[in-house]
Formats: structure tokens, C-alpha cells, sequence
């Protein structure tokens, strides 16, 4: 999993915690501890799939455009890092039983490997990680 995963969970996360304010991407990047292009770049994302809305210029900036609850943690994951479990293959060798299969069978578990972490991610929501956060207040 990468980190584009992390940085869309805080940004929705940030932007539920305020939901009648626009959040600049610089707002937003100081919060998560990164640099802001790292942002926009998840924000882009997170707005083409209409999770949230955007306005340039003055008063600009992000806001949640969604139900806390009903955005999950595997659809956050299918966004930013669908197929990232997939094993990364060498060039198979055709003679061989192992080299010629390896691939087939490893992306065939790690396949099955993400089917169980996408439905163990869909348990959960947006609207859980504020509710988690605010027990830690």
C-alpha cells in the first residue's frame, strides 16, 4: 500500500472535521506533514471521483462533497492503491516449470490477498476514523 492511501484518508478525515469550510491544499499538506504538491496530487484524485469539490481563487479550496459515512476505507484504497499488493515478476523463463508459473500463481493469491483486505477495509468508514479520533481527544 502506498502512502496516497494515508494522505486521502487524513485529507477526507480533515475536510469532514470541517464541513462548512473551504481548506487550501497548503492547509491541508501542513496538517498530513507534507509537501503540498504530495496533496493536490491525492485531492486531483479525490475530486475526480466526486468525493470532493474544488473552487480556485479567493476563498477557494477543498470541501468534502460526501457522506462521512458512506465513503469506506476500500473504496479510499480501489482510489489511490488498487493493484499496489500485486508481486513485481522478473521476465519468466519458459523452459523452467517455476519460472514459466511463478507469476500466474503469485498474482493469483496476491489477488485473493487483496479481495480479503478490501472487504476487512470496508468495514470501516470516514465517518469512523473522526469518530476514533475524537475518542483520543
Amino acid at each position: 500500500m502506498n502512502s496516497d492511501f494515508s494522505l486521502a484518508v487524513h485529507s477526507l478525515t480533515l475536510l469532514t472535521l470541517l464541513p462548512d469550510h473551504m481548506s487550501s491544499s497548503d492547509a491541508i499538506a501542513e496538517s498530513a506533514s507534507v509537501h503540498p504538491v504530495r496533496i493536490r496530487k491525492v485531492l486531483s484524485l479525490l475530486r475526480k471521483q466526486g468525493l470532493i469539490k474544488s473552487k480556485e481563487g479567493t476563498g477557494g479550496g477543498f470541501i468534502f462533497a460526501s457522506n462521512p459515512s458512506e465513503i469506506t476505507l476500500r473504496e479510499i484504497y480501489k482510489i489511490t492503491s488498487g493493484g499496489s499488493l500485486q508481486p513485481k515478476c522478473p521476465d519468466v523463463n519458459n523452459s523452467c516449470v517455476v519460472g514459466a508459473n511463478m507469476k500466474d500463481v503469485l498474482c493469483s493469491i496476491f489477488l485473493d490477498a487483496e479481495d480479503h483486505l478490501g472487504e476487512f477495509l470496508g468495514q470501516y468508514s470516514i465517518e469512523d476514523v473522526v469518530k476514533s479520533l475524537k475518542q483520543k481527544q
